[in-house]
């Protein structure tokens, strides 16, 4: 039995640890900085971790790992490599340990709107955990964009490729 009364929400973690079996390709985990605007779009719940950013990304890194039916891709604002330290105090600090922890991670690099507008277009049709953090530096949210953990591009590209071959015969 739960100690979790029904109207009484789950904290971050157990939310995290709750829907990632649920999730798929497709489907987004963001942890994000103190601005981050709620969303409208019904697929997009947002809840506030009362844990340290790094601390967030990290734990959710780690559930991503063990999960054996998806993996991401990170996102990382490309505007975080520009913003320095005299107009963003501890962005030096965050990046050296956003560095660390997403040390293992292949990252990608984009301009925020252009991820805003991916989440946005998945928002539609997928549903996204937003988990927000108290973290007052800009660009410092890292979005995971949830893909298949046991087929991969290449194997999809066979298959089509296969199949293509098998409609000439």
């Amino acid at each position: 039995m739960s100690d979790t009364a029904p109207n009484t929400p789950l904290n971050w973690e157990e939310r995290l640890q709750t829907l990632l079996p649920l999730y798929g390709h497709r489907n987004w985990i963001v942890v994000a900085d103190a601005a981050y605007p709620a969303q409208t779009s019904a697929g997009i719940e947002t809840i506030v971790a009362d844990a340290e950013q790094i601390e967030v990304v990290r734990a959710v890194v780690k559930a991503i790992a063990v999960a054996t039916h998806v993996r991401a891709n990170v996102y990382l604002d490309k505007e975080i490599g520009f913003v320095d330290d005299a107009n963003a105090p501890g962005i030096d600090d965050y990046r050296r340990k956003l560095n660390s922890t997403l040390s293992d991670v292949q990252r990608i690099g984009l301009p925020h709107e252009q991820i805003i507008a991916k989440l946005d277009q998945a928002g539609q049709t997928f549903r996204i955990l937003i988990i927000k953090t108290a973290l007052a530096i800009p660009y410092t949210s890292v979005f995971f964009e949830l893909d298949c953990g046991y087929w991969n591009a290449e194997a999809e590209q066979r298959l089509r490729q296969a199949i293509a071959n098998d409609e000439k015969k």
